[in-house]
């Protein structure tokens, strides 16, 4: 596990940043679940409500004021500051769609990178009352409990989750999907933030998924590396902005990458 060089002055100011805006998020997020709010469809065909985009400013705020200069990249409001050396990663709600039909599996997602690489992530789920937290070197929480990936390490004794079938299989990026799922224990589309999380906790061995964004895996990724897991693309690239994303419990991660990409299983 690689260790931060980041103090811990300077990590828990990130720790109480992210905290005050978590809270403030659930507020907002939990004051329009499941009530008559405003829903606007995007160009590419995703939702937006003016809950998200209430959050997504209140965190911009919040963290300008708190690390003036920093770098925000949000789902809702783009990027500023891309060069510097600290950038915030903003989901306002991951799951907009299970937030607008009433689904409570839907977070507030916030991470921060130093010079590109991931330090901090927190995932915070009001409708849960769940919120996960971890930082590079210091393992992955869930409140207060410490949790890690699971130990089973082959295919045929693994849960298998994704986001979209549909949409996986469309993307070209792992032909193997469906023999894949089909030599798996079990296989569910537990999509968005939460397929990574039972991922993290060790409920589900791998989370697939194609089409999503770097603010959507920048928190997640960092959660499943730091419970003992790996994240990767489905071509095996260590990165958040690639078409699709991989996240296992490490001890499955090639066999899968390689049955993903059409590979005979041996």
């Amino acid at each position: 596990m690689t260790q931060s060089n980041v103090s811990p002055a300077e990590l828990a100011r990130w720790r109480d940043a992210a905290s005050i805006v978590c809270d403030e998020a659930d507020r907002l997020a939990m004051a329009g679940f499941r009530r008559d709010i405003v829903v606007d469809t995007k160009p590419d065909r995703s939702f937006v409500t003016e809950v998200d985009r209430s959050i997504e400013r209140l965190a911009r705020e919040r963290l300008r004021a708190a690390f003036p200069g920093c770098g925000l990249v949000g789902e809702e409001e783009g990027t500023e500051a891309a060069d510097a050396a600290i950038c915030w990663y903003i989901d306002p709600i991951d799951a907009t769609a299970n937030f607008v039909r009433g689904i409570p599996v839907f977070a507030t997602l916030l991470a921060v990178a130093v010079e590109g690489e991931m330090q901090f992530g927190v995932v915070s789920a009001p409708a849960l009352r769940e919120r996960w937290v971890a930082w590079r070197g210091g393992g992955a929480w869930r409140g207060d409990q410490r949790i890690a990936v699971s130990r089973i390490a082959r295919i045929k004794e693994a849960q298998l989750l994704y986001g979209s079938r549909t949409d996986d299989m469309r993307s070209g990026e792992m032909p193997g999907l469906d023999a894949t799922l089909a030599e798996a224990w079990r296989e569910r589309g537990f999509g968005d933030f939460w397929g990574y999380m039972l991922v993290a906790e060790g409920s589900a061995e791998a989370m697939i998924e194609t089409g999503a964004h770097p603010w959507d895996w920048a928190a997640p990724s960092l959660i499943v590396e730091e419970a003992g897991g790996r994240f990767t693309t489905a071509a095996g690239e260590h990165r958040i902005d690639g078409p699709s994303a991989v996240a296992t419990n490490g001890l499955i991660h090639d066999d899968l990458l390689a049955r993903l990409r059409g590979a005979t299983p041996r």
